[in-house]
């Protein structure tokens, strides 16, 4: 597996680790600190955070959820040696059966992730949301 090849697969299984609640192995994908940037979302300012504070406050805030999606692709990444940078896009879709018969929710936008190479492997280190736009139930 090329370089390229192992930065890509952490990110895809950051997502796919969050799309299926497993929050050990999410935890395992990202660096003992990682710079979280979640304010296009109206999250607040970025924020140093620790892999498991990360894991537990999305486990926290995607608990009620039946189902999540993660899809991301169109991937650019650029190695200098044990550090990588990711552009890709990416849709997240939440699902949540409700009175309201609006049970989905859409997020659409690009992410800028950054990653570094240690002996266990790449790590994310950065991870930064630019929200496109919702579509769907915002209140979901």
């Amino acid at each position: 597996m090329t370089q390229q090849e192992e930065i890509i697969r952490t990110v895809n299984e950051l997502f796919i680790f969050t799309d299926e609640r497993n929050w050990e192995a999410v935890r395992r994908c990202l660096a003992p600190e990682v710079l979280l940037d979640m304010s296009s979302m109206g999250a607040g300012e970025p924020s140093v955070l620790s892999g498991q504070q990360i894991a537990a406050g999305w486990e926290e805030g995607l608990r009620k959820l039946q189902a999540i999606h993660h899809q991301v692709g169109n991937y650019l990444v650029d190695i200098l040696g044990n550090e990588a940078d990711v552009f890709c896009y990416g849709t997240a879709s939440h699902y949540y059966p409700n009175p309201t018969g609006q049970n989905v929710r859409t997020f659409v936008g690009t992410y800028n992730i950054h990653l570094m190479k240690s002996d266990a492997g790449w790590s994310i280190d950065k991870f930064r949301f630019n929200l496109k736009y919702i579509d769907g139930n915002k209140d979901l």
